[in-house]
């Protein structure tokens, strides 16, 4: 009886001990990985023609990899280049209006405007003699009252066409004028704006990658008469990539933004991809339903977007994938290299 007394105060003495232990474990302890579900995020693009237009040809099928600045689609360019042909002609109308007003009248219209001019003075020298012998006359009445009114009126309307002449000449010397100058340089400039347009639109009819990636949609097909807003193909980008998860309330304070995570498939579980948090949104919501739980139905939680260092070409949108938020201390499994 004594010997079974001794070994139950000796377990109990253990138990103690380890309970002991234990406690002082969880409670000097925090626990230092977070674990949490999400799903993979891949950016999409959508690509189209920033001119309206026949499709003329379609260069890639779906599934097929494409790299930035690969020609994947063109347009009918010919009414384009049309209006480029009516652009160059307006332009060289106007080069040729803005050359004339700076250049001013010929030498051979000024010399013109001189003689004009020498012939109306002559005339009205001729004019004005006769009028004063016709004026003499009228001193002593010879003519009559009429003689003497047109030799008066002959005389100033020749004087008239002098000073037109002269104002003439004068225009001519002086050059056109800066208000009308400028209006033909802005309407130069406005002729090579419409000509770049032109241009610009012809070269709109090809249609390049904007990135890195892989065709996930054609659209369209060759003959389709297509706008500004019509996708052509949708390319799902191969950068970058990252997990849409979401943490709750009592686990916000234990993550920071450019946290260490890693990330886990069900292909390959023993060799994670590697990732940091990019994003923590600052407003809550509640719980998504594709990671609801009936009894988080009503939980809030926050969303967080883990960006993944150097994803490839097993991962897929809408992949689920499991998360272990790390610190610089603890590193459970060796990530992918």
């Amino acid at each position: 009886m004594r010997k079974r007394l001794v070994i139950i105060l000796g377990v109990v003495a253990v138990l103690s001990v380890a309970g002991w232990f234990i406690y002082q474990q969880f409670t000097t302890t925090p626990q230092r990985i977070l674990t949490l579900q999400g799903n993979i995020d891949i950016r999409q693009v959508n690509v189209g023609f920033r001119v309206t237009g026949r499709v003329k040809e379609m260069k890639l099928e779906e599934g097929d990899v494409v790299h930035a600045g690969d020609l994947i689609a063109t347009l009918d360019d010919v009414p384009y280049q049309d209006q480029v042909r009516l652009a160059e002609a307006q332009v060289a109308q106007a080069q040729a209006n803005y050359t004339k007003m700076m250049n001013g009248y010929r030498p051979e219209e000024i010399e013109q405007a001189k003689a004009q001019l020498a012939q109306a003075k002559a005339n009205y020298q001729n004019a004005l003699r006769y009028f004063e012998r016709q004026d003499a006359l009228q001193q002593s009445h010879v003519i009559s009252k009429s003689d003497y009114d047109n030799a008066l009126a002959s005389r100033d309307s020749l004087k008239g066409q002098v000073d037109l002449a002269q104002a003439n000449l004068n225009l001519e010397l002086a050059g056109n004028r800066f208000e009308d100058i400028d209006s033909a340089k802005a309407q130069l400039e406005n002729s090579r704006a419409n000509l770049a347009t032109a241009r610009q639109n012809v070269d709109d009819c090809k249609l390049f990658a904007p990135v890195d990636g892989v065709i996930i949609t054609r659209a369209v097909e060759p003959g389709t008469i297509v706008s500004t807003s019509s996708i052509i193909y949708s390319v799902c980008q191969n950068e970058p990539i990252w997990v849409r998860t979401y943490v709750d309330e009592r686990d916000l304070g234990r993550i920071y933004p450019g946290m260490k995570a890693l990330v886990y498939n069900d292909t390959d579980p023993n060799h994670p991809y590697v990732g940091q948090i990019g994003f923590i949104s600052p407003v809550a919501e509640f719980t998504p339903k594709n990671v609801e739980t009936r009894e988080l139905r009503t939980d809030l939680v926050y969303r967080l977007r883990v960006i993944i260092e150097k994803p490839d070409r097993y991962l897929r949108q809408g992949m689920p994938v499991t998360l272990r938020m790390v610190d610089e201390h603890h590193e459970p499994e060796q990530p992918r290299r």
